[in-house]
């Protein structure tokens, strides 16, 4: 389900709005798609979101980067993209 969020990101950059701010985020997809890095900066600000996500035969798992897992689910699921150009 977590990976669905993760899919609707645009490989490469790509800017998107969270909480009333916008951030710009990187997505980058290593091992045919198996290993994905998302990295988010808020825009003017302060906060980031940084996180991996591996698929392996067995599992998928969610690595997030000197923050909870929360905090990265919620950023997933409640932005918004913003068209670029």
């Amino acid at each position: 389900m977590l990976l669905d969020f993760i899919h609707k990101l645009p490989i490469g950059y790509s800017e998107v709005l969270y909480a009333g701010s916008k951030y710009g985020l990187t997505r980058t997809d290593f091992n045919s798609g198996n290993s994905i890095k998302v990295y988010a900066k808020e825009l003017g600000g302060t906060n980031f979101i940084s996180l991996n996500y591996y698929i392996t035969s067995s599992k998928e798992l969610l690595k997030p980067c000197e923050m909870s897992e929360q905090k990265v689910i919620h950023f997933l699921k409640n932005l918004s993209l913003i068209p670029l150009g």
